[in-house]
């Protein structure tokens, strides 16, 4: 997810050392604080993970498959618990954060039954007797997540990694420290051994001495495109691997012979999931001019019976966002395009009341050179681009710096299958459906949205090493 404008310009590895706190995003109030670790602490950690991981290597898959198996069912047994601890620290709305947890342990129960299949020697036909690649760990993996699915993201990188016999290391978004500990204690009372997953209460300082240290082998992000820039550096700089999973403007195309109805809810449940904050979430909506009016009509209807309300009540529909800072941010996106052309539809006004509280906004009339239309907007706010035809809305679409998730509404199920597989600068390309991540299908982006593959066969293979072997 890329940082939303007005973010500190400060690099991400020279930011002042912060305590990992929790603070309710309905309120105000300060839920629990944990300090820092240091580089020396960070460091002796991250070689009990080595240690760790050089026996964890030569588990079986089958005693893999058993633990991963039981994370599982602990994640389901503990839905409730869990989701509540996602409610209270970043304001996603319950029943979504009950449904994170429940696709934690999808994906879990995923890596168990088929880790062994994706990583099984595979041979080649060449003048050797035997030759073969096989699929070996690298060793450390350090996840750097972010907060918005803050039980989701983690899982996503661990659970593959772990699979393919790596250790992992957790630093977590300083706001969201419970469900740090909280998955800590998951992988720990599920029965894995001490140090396959630890999770560091570490600034981004220390996260980049980690980057470079002997014992870790690779890094995942999921973060802004600021973040991923430097990450990718201080890697590059030692020659390791990483994956970035960063920022996303994703355009959802709707053409002229689209059914209105259906791609406006199909939208709006998108641009809303998770408060509008998520890296796939639908942000441009780009829409071909023979149905913008109707289009737009029934959008700022549907925005309008959005209900914000608190996270807990199940009638909600939005909670909270995580932060006034960022509450704040995409505020200023918002009233600068306004500034620039756009025409604010709905919302845009910030409530006066205590908590992280921005409403369902809809902006129309967007065009280049704006925020709505250059850069992500990481919240309820739905954005309208008009084009004149189909062709125009491919060129809109694609001029943008990211390319994680597209989507294309249109009755002619071929025409849009050939837009999203062959048109589309984008990772994750949907036709008539929001843009979703599935542990069956790979999951990453291009251009600034990032490199890399999440989920699927391929996620698991990301942290191996592919070894060729060749016998005489």
């Amino acid at each position: 997810m890329a940082a939303a404008s007005g973010a500190p310009p400060t690099s991400p590895f020279h930011e002042a050392t912060v305590s990992f706190t929790a603070v309710d995003p309905t309120t105000g109030e300060t839920l629990s604080s944990h300090p820092t670790l240091d580089a020396q602490r960070a460091l002796e950690l991250a070689a009990d993970a080595a240690r760790a991981q050089r026996r964890w290597r030569d588990t079986s898959f089958g005693e893999r498959a058993r633990l991963l198996g039981a994370v599982a069912s602990l994640l389901r047994e503990r839905k409730d618990e869990y989701g509540r601890l996602m409610t209270a620290e970043m304001g996603k709305p319950l029943t979504q954060a009950v449904a994170e947890a429940e696709k934690c342990a999808w994906a879990a129960e995923y890596y168990a039954e088929h880790a062994e299949r994706f990583l099984a020697p595979e041979a080649a036909e060449t003048d050797a007797s035997r030759s073969y690649w096989t699929y070996r760990p690298l060793g450390v993996v350090l996840g750097i997540m972010p907060w918005n699915f803050p039980f989701w993201q983690a899982i996503r990188f661990a659970a593959p990694a772990i699979a393919a016999g790596n250790a992992v290391l957790l630093k977590h978004a300083p706001n969201v420290p419970g469900c740090a500990l909280a998955l800590e204690r998951l992988f720990a009372d599920a029965g894995f051994p001490p140090a396959v997953f630890t999770n560091l209460f570490i600034d981004t300082e220390v996260a980049g001495t980690l980057i470079e240290a002997p014992s870790v082998a690779a890094v995942s992000l999921t973060g802004s495109v600021r973040a991923g820039k430097a990450v990718a550096a201080r890697a590059g700089s030692v020659i390791k691997k990483c994956v970035l999973e960063l920022g996303g403007s994703d355009p959802s195309l709707v053409l002229a012979d689209a059914d209105v109805d259906d791609a406006v809810a199909s939208c709006v449940s998108g641009r809303m999931l998770n408060t509008g904050q998520s890296c796939i979430a639908a942000k441009r909506f780009v829409v071909v001019d023979g149905v913008r009016a109707a289009f737009e009509a029934r959008l700022v209807e549907r925005m309008r019976a959005t209900v914000m309300g608190p996270p807990l009540d199940p009638t909600s529909d939005i909670g909270p966002m995580a932060r006034v800072d960022l509450r704040d941010a995409l505020h200023h996106q918002v009233a600068r395009s306004v500034e620039a052309g756009a025409t604010l539809a709905l919302g845009g006004e910030v409530p006066e009341r205590r908590g992280a509280w921005y409403p369902p906004t809809v902006l129309t009339d967007v065009g280049p050179g704006m925020p709505a239309y250059e850069e992500e907007l990481f919240g309820p706010v739905a954005v309208v681009i008009g084009a004149h035809d189909t062709e125009d809305a491919i060129r809109i679409a694609n001029d943008t710096r990211f390319g994680l998730g597209a989507s294309v509404y249109t009755a002619d199920d071929r025409e849009g299958e050939r837009i999203a597989a062959d048109l589309l600068e984008a990772g994750n390309c949907f036709v008539n459906g929001i843009v979703k991540s599935d542990p069956r299908l790979p999951f990453g982006g291009v251009k600034e949205s990032g490199y890399g593959r999440e989920l699927s066969p391929i996620g698991v293979r990301e942290f191996t090493n592919v070894k060729t072997v060749w016998v005489r």
